[in-house]
């Protein structure tokens, strides 16, 4: 019996969701090949990236094995792609170890996500790139705390009491409330009123949220100030130095620590790797997110460059992309494997949950020409839906 070899590269939330529907898709057409189905990834596990703030105000883990998440029968390879052979299907990894090797196969779905930008060092301050630099933002705001426990200096005091989120996105919006929520929470502990923790948001737009309507923005720095978050309009953070945040209109905020939130931007390992790839360094696909001249090859979530030919919309950089396009992508795999019609890119509903702060959160959505806003408890337990659910830790 002839194998059928699938490779899925990159284990966030459109690889693993890829994985299971691919595997879901091929029992269903009832293919007469077996299906060796590979993960392949440079992390030992599943990183919750949408959580990425946890870590920075708890010693929450936000890591899942991939034997808790991958299809039964599948294998997990770890390692990073260097390069695609599409002519030979072909593709070449380096191990963890750093030994490299070809791998052979007949379907490659490119999965490999986006990273956050960073600053370099000479800015200062903490880019909330990953688990390892959450984890120092929470050892320096701890060690501030204790610090200013004991500092007789009023400023000084004040300062070490101060942080500053730089980016207001939403990963921004979340990263903030959740720092205040956090703070002030631990204040008690080393006998500070919580009213003297103080976390500045800087947005070098008009508004937040500018994904949805005005009054949506105003809701959501209304909640955020109730969070003990001020936010700072129209105003970019330049760098920290000397327990100072330096601002574009040459003002200085006093800070403890500074978190810089940038957004996101398309892996920059998929430019060596030999794929056609947009201005903006996402592959380029098709509306069946295969890659052209390249068979067997797709590449769907934020490295994948799609455009609905209806709206002429190009995807966005989520999870609410991400997972929709993996359950379509299983099905257009198998369509293809058959000579079947495959279904076709379809832009998901407008629609955002923010968290902010435990048990707090807002909802926005747009529909029949309404703007549907929830918030509160419910708009919270909303959004920890979908953060498992984009994990797969919900059916």
């Amino acid at each position: 019996m002839k194998e059928l070899t699938c490779i899925v590269v990159g284990g966030g939330f459109a690889g693993i969701h890829a994985m299971k529907a691919i595997q879901k898709a091929h029992r269903a057409i009832g293919g007469e090949q077996k299906l060796n189905l590979i993960l392949l990834d440079q992390q030992s596990h599943h990183v919750r990236k949408v959580l990425l703030f946890r870590p920075a105000v708890s010693s929450s883990n936000i890591t899942v094995p991939w034997e808790q998440l991958l299809p039964v029968d599948s294998v997990f390879i770890q390692g990073s792609v260097e390069q695609v052979e599409p002519k030979d299907k072909i593709l070449l990894y380096t191990d963890f170890e750093g030994n490299q090797h070809w791998l052979a196969y007949d379907v490659l779905v490119m999965a490999i996500g986006s990273v956050a930008r960073r600053l370099e060092a000479e800015h200062g301050g903490i880019t909330l790139t990953g688990v390892s630099t959450a984890s120092q933002i929470y050892d320096l705001w701890q060690d501030n705390m204790r610090r200013a426990a004991e500092e007789k200096s009023k400023e000084e005091r004040q300062r070490l009491l101060t942080a500053a989120v730089a980016g207001a996105g939403i990963s921004g919006v979340e990263t903030a409330a959740e720092l205040a929520f956090a703070m002030r929470s631990e204040a008690g502990k080393y006998g500070i009123h919580p009213s003297e923790v103080n976390v500045h948001l800087i947005n070098a737009q008009e508004r937040l949220f500018l994904e949805g309507p005005s009054k949506v923005s105003q809701k959501l720095e209304q909640d955020l100030a109730e969070c003990g978050v001020t936010v700072h309009h129209k105003r970019k953070a330049l760098r920290e130095e000397e327990g100072s945040l330096l601002l574009s209109d040459g003002d200085a905020l006093p800070v403890g620590l500074t978190v810089w939130t940038l957004g996101l931007m398309p892996n920059p390992a998929l430019r060596t790797m030999g794929l056609p790839l947009a201005d903006n360094g996402r592959v380029i696909v098709d509306e069946c997110y295969r890659v052209p001249d390249a068979d067997g090859v797709y590449a769907i979530g934020d490295n994948a460059y799609i455009v609905e030919r209806v709206s002429g919309k190009v995807s966005q950089m989520t999870c609410k992309e991400a997972i929709p396009q993996a359950q379509r992508l299983g099905k257009i795999v198998a369509a293809d494997l058959i000579g079947g019609e495959a279904p076709k890119h379809k832009a998901v509903m407008d629609a955002f949950t923010i968290g902010l702060g435990p048990g707090r959160g807002l909802l926005w959505t747009h529909k029949w020409g309404l703007d549907i806003i929830i918030t509160g408890k419910l708009a919270y337990k909303i959004k920890c839906f979908t953060w498992d659910l984009a994990s797969m830790l919900k059916s």
